[in-house]
């Protein structure tokens, strides 16, 4: 059985998301920082909220720094979003394969995606939510962003897989 964590005031439970996925434009700034060099400044992002998952934040492509993403062979099927694309990541020297992805023919619902990116929190020297810096969600395989206001527990971790 899974123990849902009361939210506080101003905090979210993700077990209060919807499922299917809702998709909400976000009025913060968000920023992400590799390798030395902010790569994202955007004030016109989406978030992702579905039920035991932390938000994933979705970047429109004039806010990226994208000369740095190329894309890759790699894809993978969503059943609410549709095909994802990938990217690899390059700044100065370093490198992270498939560290981000996009949807570049989204599913009627999430049409304001088409070609947004979003990116895996853990490989990145830093990601931003506002002025709060954001935990990655455990295991390799989602991309959500945790911040101070949402709980969990948060798919991902061991022993989540079958929720």
């Amino acid at each position: 059985m899974i123990k849902r964590i009361a939210p506080g005031p101003g905090q979210e439970s993700v077990w209060d998301y919807p499922r299917p996925p809702r998709l909400e434009p976000v009025s913060r700034t968000i920023r992400i920082i590799f390798n030395g060099v902010e790569i994202v400044n955007t004030h016109g992002a989406y978030r992702v909220l579905e039920t035991s998952h932390p938000p994933g934040y979705y970047i429109p492509p004039a806010d990226i720094q994208m000369q740095h993403l190329r894309r890759t062979a790699r894809s993978s099927l969503c059943e609410w979003k549709g095909r994802a694309a990938y990217y690899t990541l390059t700044v100065g020297g370093r490198s992270v394969e498939d560290v981000a992805w996009c949807y570049p023919s989204p599913t009627p619902a999430f049409a304001p995606l088409a070609s947004y990116v979003s990116f895996y929190a853990g490989p990145m020297d830093a990601c931003y939510v506002g002025e709060e810096r954001v935990t990655p969600q455990p295991g390799e395989f989602y991309g959500g962003w945790i911040t101070s206001e949402i709980v969990g527990p948060f798919k991902g971790g061991p022993g989540s897989w079958g929720w």
